[in-house]
């Protein structure tokens, strides 16, 4: 089903987001991406909940959501309280990869009773010891590779052509990785050709903020929210393929659930869809 979508003044920004009604009584969806992504990278595990109410955010600088670099990773929470506030959400079930589940963690933390429960597939909370340097991690004068990233393309088969068989892209479920071509460009304002929806040096940022948040481990710690936390294969944190989650987070939270998934790549969700959502459904109902 073709979703709804709708876009929210929050915080400075126009913050887009997509609805899928749903018929049921259960509790509503509420997804949110990683890094470099966006909203409808979800769809193909969306697809399993025909009957749900879903909403599927564009984090800011992302997808259809305005908004230009940050340096602070409480910039994506802050808007995604703003967005529970605003559509008055309550009793969800707030499902998160990477950077979106980082959000929506220190979202649920924030507005008590907004979840019920959390699924957090590898998220970008790292071990105590990856906060103690002072130092940021990337600087104007040595960003993040992502900054070069190729952001012209002439149509959405380009970019499809140019990293069906590159690495990560390789891994992904087809209909995902079509998807993130797909929905992953926007029209230039000129009409000739397209851009990439996340700029590269909005990306890039977000990498470079990566140590700005350490009070995460402490907000983690005082979640009384039921979370489960799907941990892929960890080898090292410059392989975007690692799971970059604190192996023990699980074990410092008050109702958290430890799922290691040595068999996946820190892009589970988009490799298997349909297991990504079979865990989803199990925890959440």
């Amino acid at each position: 089903m073709t979703p709804l979508a709708r876009t929210l003044p929050v915080n400075g920004i126009e913050l887009s987001y997509f609805e899928w009604p749903g018929t049921d009584d259960a509790r509503p969806l509420i997804f949110a991406h990683a890094t470099g992504f966006h909203a409808r990278v979800w769809d193909a595990v969306i697809d399993h909940f025909p009957r749900r109410r879903v909403l599927s955010i564009d984090l800011r600088g992302h997808g259809r959501s305005t908004g230009g670099p940050i340096d602070r990773l409480r910039s994506f929470s802050d808007d995604a309280t703003a967005f529970i506030d605003a559509l008055d959400i309550s009793d969800a079930i707030g499902i998160g990869h990477s950077m979106g589940a980082h959000t929506l963690a220190q979202a649920a933390s924030e507005r008590v009773g907004a979840f019920a429960k959390l699924v957090l597939f590898d998220p970008v909370i790292l071990a105590p010891e990856f906060y103690a340097p002072q130092e940021p991690l990337f600087t104007p004068d040595n960003p993040h590779p992502t900054s070069k990233r190729r952001r012209d393309f002439d149509s959405v088969e380009a970019m499809i052509d140019r990293f069906r068989d590159r690495d990560p892209y390789d891994l992904f479920d087809r209909r995902v990785f079509e998807d993130y071509c797909r929905f992953g460009l926007q029209p230039k304002p000129s009409g000739q050709g397209f851009e990439l929806a996340c700029a590269p040096e909005m990306e890039a940022s977000v990498y470079a903020a990566g140590r700005s948040n350490p009070a995460i481990l402490d907000v983690m710690a005082r979640l009384d929210v039921a979370t489960l936390i799907v941990r892929a294969k960890q080898t090292n944190i410059q392989d975007f393929k690692s799971s970059p989650t604190w192996p023990l987070l699980a074990q410092t939270m008050p109702n958290g659930t430890d799922m290691p998934r040595p068999d996946m790549t820190h892009f589970h969700p988009f490799e298997d869809p349909a297991d990504a959502a079979r865990i989803i459904r199990e925890f959440a109902d």
